[in-house]
């Protein structure tokens, strides 16, 4: 069967509510609220603002985890007291009740049975206090997987500091100052992002939910210090249960859009083969990129 993807060209926070209802599913006990909180410096994250009534709306906590930069330079988020700083100037704190998941170890370990290329996932063990998750993503490119989006939410986003690590060296090392490069080719990085997001999808099988923004639409990820402004227009907004399903349809959106700025987002997804992230979920089952795009 088709997945349901929902989409509207509205991009104002009401509209992500009524996207969510469109889903028909209503998210049980306690919610992680899975969002990018936004580099030191990045003008292009999505604000507290934009998603607090859908956070309100399943009475949510922000979660979020350390990244894994080793490099003091590329921004502030990779150390906790830091990183609970930015928190609160970028205005989190101010509206939501934020878990730092990976605030404090040890990490939790899932193992990926069936994994393309990871045996196990490192993630903040304060996921397990959760009962359900909502992954809010920012579609837009990123670096090194080209974009981000729904799975990226689910792999980095939850990954602890030496799980980024884990995942950016496919499998070698969760030594966030080891050179990632010499480990992960443009095969191998994709499909251990891949083995990452499923063990948290389907840790959370029957109890997540999925939205993706496309505005701002810049080749950099939010985690970019500096970050090129955007080259796209904005598209909208999407939802569904499945996160294969979302990525695609917002590729797509890419793809089939007019704008001529595609060409310079397109090169940077295609460049560092940001779809065999979509083809390895597709592949490991735990999502489709056969959809039914529903327009609202």
């Amino acid at each position: 069967m088709k997945a349901n993807v929902y989409f509207t060209r509205a991009l104002t926070p009401e509209a992500v509510v009524k996207l969510y209802h469109a889903l028909g599913v209503q998210l049980p006990g306690k919610v992680a609220v899975k969002v990018h909180s936004g580099e030191k410096g990045n003008q292009n994250f999505l604000r507290p603002e934009f998603w607090k009534p859908m956070v309100d709306e399943v009475r949510g906590t922000v979660v979020e985890c350390n990244t894994a930069y080793g490099d003091a330079a590329s921004g502030v988020r990779d150390h906790t007291q830091a990183h609970l700083q930015l928190l609160e100037e970028h205005g989190w704190t101010k509206y939501f009740e934020v878990d730092l998941m990976d605030a404090e170890g040890p990490d939790v370990v899932w193992p990926i049975p069936g994994g393309k290329v990871l045996k196990e996932n490192h993630l903040g063990k304060n996921i397990e206090n959760y009962d359900s998750m909502l992954v809010l993503a920012h579609f837009k490119g990123h670096p090194m997987g080209g974009y981000g989006g729904a799975l990226k939410q689910l792999a980095i986003g939850c990954a602890s500091s030496r799980g980024k690590a884990l995942i950016h060296s496919a499998g070698k090392t969760d030594d966030r100052f080891q050179t990632w490069e010499q480990h992960a080719s443009k095969v191998v990085f994709p499909e251990a992002m891949a083995d990452a997001a499923m063990s948290v999808a389907e840790h959370f099988k029957g109890r997540i939910a999925y939205i993706n923004v496309m505005k701002n639409l810049s080749v950099d990820c939010d985690c970019c210090a500096v970050a090129e402004d955007p080259c796209m227009k904005d598209i909208g907004i999407l939802a569904s249960l499945d996160p294969v399903a979302i990525d695609q349809a917002c590729i797509d959106l890419v793809v089939n859009s007019d704008d001529p700025g595609k060409e310079h987002f397109l090169h940077r997804v295609n460049s560092r083969n940001g779809i065999h992230t979509i083809e390895a979920a597709a592949d490991l089952g735990f999502g489709s990129r056969d959809y039914e795009l529903i327009e609202l």
